[in-house]
């Protein structure tokens, strides 16, 4: 471009058009922003406002030298383009959703489910990272009978966006979203066992969160939620099962985030958990997942609906939500199934391509995301999603958030508050052999994947982190799991072992849904988990 203007002035120079031209082309005056130059290539002209057009002293078009491209001079008002525009049916269906949304009805995840009990904490609830709730309700749901001794309770962890509602019951015949996994003779046998499941603080399903009130002052928390933990989570989780007389879990069993929840139940309560199960998760929070939810939060937050999270009376952040969903559900299954299901189709072949989606993976992930932006409420993801990237096992990250603890519990008790538990040996791994040995005089285990991290001293603060975890525990990983690869639930068998846990069994699946098989493959994950729960692996 600059090119071209400098070609210009020095051909108009050498002709002694300098002036005509400058006043024609607008180039030397403030009027040049509203002035557009294109390549002849895409069939542009060199467009001048209607004043300029008034001022010029040459109403013929202006020879250019040979050595620039030709170009061409339009001075009539109307302009007519090579192609007329596209429609973008996407966009304007948005457009109506959201002018629906104005001061339309709640959004559907206030009441998407019911049938659910609440366990209503009245004592505060100290946070991790030093924020606090005055009190907090725990939405859960149970099937199955507690035995006389209340030592047959298995409490199921939800994935981030998972509610109580796990399986059908009487209160609620909706289909729940582990329904083929749990029941009389299932996988999760409630003939055996009494099962639990409860929506994480934090959640919108009935527990609370940021959409919740804030007893202070009546108004909802949005933004003034504290950030939680995954261990925080667990904390509200064993106060229900305190009120539930429930003094020792026969298992503690998640996926995904879940399985994260299940790991840190067995390490801050080991003395109540007697089995672990942990499917398709990670001790720590590798850098790859970490910025798949980070990208999330940042198209939800860049949504100027969301408001600095204040949007509770107003239009809700649909668009940001939508597409932070599309982004999630790219890494919740797998290339080859969606080659299997989709390959490279598109919705109508004899209609012409468009910038909408299109082809039908396009179509999909449109339908995801249309269909879960009004299911959960979008502070919950945030919150939620920033528990799993602060999720680590390892001792020296423990020790920090332990030593948080204590410092805002003296902080909170000085002003006035009080009821608050600070139970300071939940991060402080027992002194056992295993965990007190250097990493020379540990058995030397062959490393299961070439992908973890060698570096000893790291490994070992790992190892140390995990070793009150002495229960015998499953570990399901899947191959084609982009989100929590494979290679992590090794590295928690790896680590459970040289941490001296003698009773650990890993399974690694060879299935085509990636992350979402722990939602599908009831023949391989239900059968690996009914064996470790009745048989013990």
């Amino acid at each position: 471009m600059a090119n071209l203007f400098r070609n210009i002035f020095q051909y108009t120079k050498s002709r002694n058009l300098s002036r005509p031209i400058c006043r024609q082309f607008n180039v030397i005056t403030p009027k040049f922003q509203s002035t557009r130059l294109l390549p002849n290539g895409l069939n542009a002209g060199i467009h001048t406002s209607k004043k300029s057009q008034n001022a010029s002293t040459s109403s013929s078009p202006l020879e250019l030298p040979p050595s620039l491209p030709p170009q061409t001079i339009e001075t009539n008002d109307k302009k007519i383009g090579s192609n007329p525009p596209l429609n973008f049916p996407c966009i304007d269906n948005i457009l109506f959703r959201t002018r629906s949304l104005d001061g339309g009805p709640e959004p559907a995840y206030e009441k998407i489910v019911s049938g659910y009990s609440v366990y209503h904490h009245t004592e505060p609830l100290l946070c991790d990272y030093g924020g606090y709730l005055p009190k907090f309700d725990i939405a859960y749901e149970t099937w199955g009978e507690l035995n006389e001794k209340k030592d047959n309770a298995i409490l199921i962890h939800t994935g981030l966006s998972g509610s109580s509602h796990a399986k059908s019951h009487a209160n609620n015949v909706d289909p729940g979203w582990w329904e083929q996994f749990i029941g009389p003779g299932l996988s999760i046998d409630t003939n055996k066992f009494f099962v639990i499941c409860t929506n994480v603080i934090g959640g919108c399903y009935g527990s609370t969160g940021p959409s919740g009130i804030d007893p202070s002052d009546g108004e909802r928390y949005a933004t003034r939620f504290p950030i939680i933990t995954i261990f925080d989570m667990v904390r509200a989780q064993f106060l229900l099962l305190d009120n539930l007389g429930i003094n020792k879990l026969y298992a503690s069993v998640g996926s995904s985030m879940g399985g994260m929840q299940s790991l840190a139940a067995a390490h801050l309560y080991p003395e109540r958990v007697s089995q672990v199960v942990s499917i398709s998760a990670c001790a720590r929070s590798h850098p790859y997942s970490i910025a798949l939810r980070h990208t999330q939060r940042q198209v939800l937050m860049s949504d100027p609906n969301w408001n600095k999270g204040f949007y509770y009376n107003s239009i809700i952040p649909h668009v940001g939500m939508k597409l932070a969903r599309e982004i999630a559900t790219i890494s919740y299954r797998s290339g080859p199934e969606w080659e299997q299901r989709f390959g490279r189709k598109r919705a109508n072949a004899d209609q012409d391509p468009a910038l909408c989606p299109d082809f039908l993976i396009e179509t999909y992930l449109d339908h995801q995301g249309e269909r879960f932006c009004l299911q959960y409420d979008p502070n919950s993801l945030l919150y939620i999603s920033k528990a799993m990237d602060l999720f680590d096992m390892s001792l020296s990250t423990l020790e920090i958030i332990n030593q948080k603890r204590k410092v805002n519990t003296e902080r909170l008790q000085k002003y006035g508050i009080g009821g608050l538990t600070n139970d300071q040996s939940c991060y402080i791994p027992s002194n056992n052999a295993a965990a007190s040995q250097s990493p020379s005089s540990q058995p030397k285990r062959k490393n299961m994947s070439s992908l973890i991290s060698k570096n000893v001293e790291d490994r070992n603060d790992l190892v140390q982190g995990m070793s009150k975890i002495q229960v015998p525990a499953l570990v399901l990983g899947v191959q084609s799991d982009i989100l929590f690869p494979f290679w992590q639930q090794k590295e928690i068998a790896e680590c459970l072992r040289e941490g001296g846990n003698d009773d650990v069994t890993y399974y690694e699946l060879d299935s085509m849904y990636g992350h979402d098989t722990f939602l599908i493959d009831l023949t391989n994950v239900g059968s690996a988990v009914k064996g470790h729960l009745e048989f013990g692996g």
